[in-house]
């Protein structure tokens, strides 16, 4: 059980554990409430990765790795994922647009 520090770095060798066999990966998050902790595991019963964090701005980070694996999962493990990324983007600044006072 491995805990990875850094944030991209567990997100690429998640993909990549996915890509390698897809049919044996899970992904699991696990949040504590009383110790506001999120964990989020991703195994394929040889390696297992884990991520630890308490920071509340971390559950978009989280929201875009669920994203990324809807993707892979429904269209195949060699779907590109750039395009899922591309769409939060996008989504993004169009609801920022219309907000504010008008003058």
């Amino acid at each position: 059980m491995v805990y990875v520090d850094s944030w991209d770095e567990f997100v690429e060798r998640s993909v990549q554990l996915f890509r390698a066999n897809p049919s044996a990966t899970r992904y699991v998050m696990k949040y504590r409430h009383c110790e506001g902790k999120l964990v989020l595991k991703v195994t394929d019963d040889r390696e297992c990765l884990k991520f630890k964090t308490d920071q509340a701005q971390d559950a978009k980070k989280m929201e875009k790795l669920n994203n990324i694996f809807f993707a892979l999962m429904t269209r195949g493990p060699d779907a590109d994922i750039s395009e899922v990324t591309g769409k939060e983007q996008a989504e993004q600044q169009q609801s920022k647009k219309g907000r504010g006072r008008r003058q």
